[in-house]
């Protein structure tokens, strides 16, 4: 059989049974709420009622100026952090850099990836002299290109206060000169390309 709802002035939904033999019991919850239909103006499922894997916010920053640095230990790219707050502590963090970057001929880059102030991930490859990263860069075949450099990665910040994540950059070769957004060189002609870039963290319900 099936089952009506009437509306208390008008309209009705009706639950149809399954074409399945047996028996199905329908199990009403033991609290307060509003069933959420299409079209539904001004409602929301809140974030908790989520499954595992949803999406529950989204935020970016877009650096399109140029930045550049000569220095080996690794400073802030002035422009390219975001900030988010966690709605859960269990939730997860998947962060996405893009790059664009020139420099130098020879120029070595080392870029890292922090919450706050704490490498999310750096590289267990390197030893002795080698620099242990979260990703590097070289420079074009020549200072009069840019060229481009992704990353991601989930993090598990664990907290459901503001948290702040950034791209620091090194030159880890000979004082270099590493630039983001831009090549090195600076004529006024038409094949020197200045670029964007990105990061953007998403919030994961786990």
């Amino acid at each position: 059989m099936s089952l009506i709802l009437q509306g208390s002035t008008s309209g009705s939904v009706t639950l149809q049974e399954p074409a399945v033999a047996g028996t199905t019991v329908l199990t009403l919850p033991a609290v307060s709420g509003t069933i959420i239909t299409t079209g539904s103006s001004g409602q929301s499922i809140p974030k908790a009622s989520l499954p595992t894997g949803s999406v529950l916010q989204v935020v970016q920053t877009v650096k399109t100026n140029k930045f550049t640095t000569t220095s080996s230990s690794a400073v802030d790219i002035t422009g390219l952090s975001v900030a988010i707050t966690p709605t859960s502590a269990s939730s997860k963090i998947l962060i996405l850099t893009n790059i664009n970057y020139g420099g130098e001929t020879n120029v070595y880059g080392a870029l890292y990836v922090l919450r706050d102030s704490t490498n999310v991930i750096v590289s267990t490859y390197p030893t002795g002299n080698q620099i242990a990263a979260t990703f590097g860069v070289g420079a074009p075949s020549d200072s009069y290109k840019i060229a481009s450099a992704s990353h991601i990665y989930l993090d598990s910040p664990n907290t459901t206060s503001a948290i702040t994540y950034k791209v620091q950059a090194a030159s880890t070769y000979n004082s270099l000169q590493l630039t983001i957004n831009a090549p090195f060189q600076t004529d006024n002609v038409s094949y020197i390309i200045g670029g964007t870039s990105t990061i953007t963290v998403m919030e994961i319900a786990a």
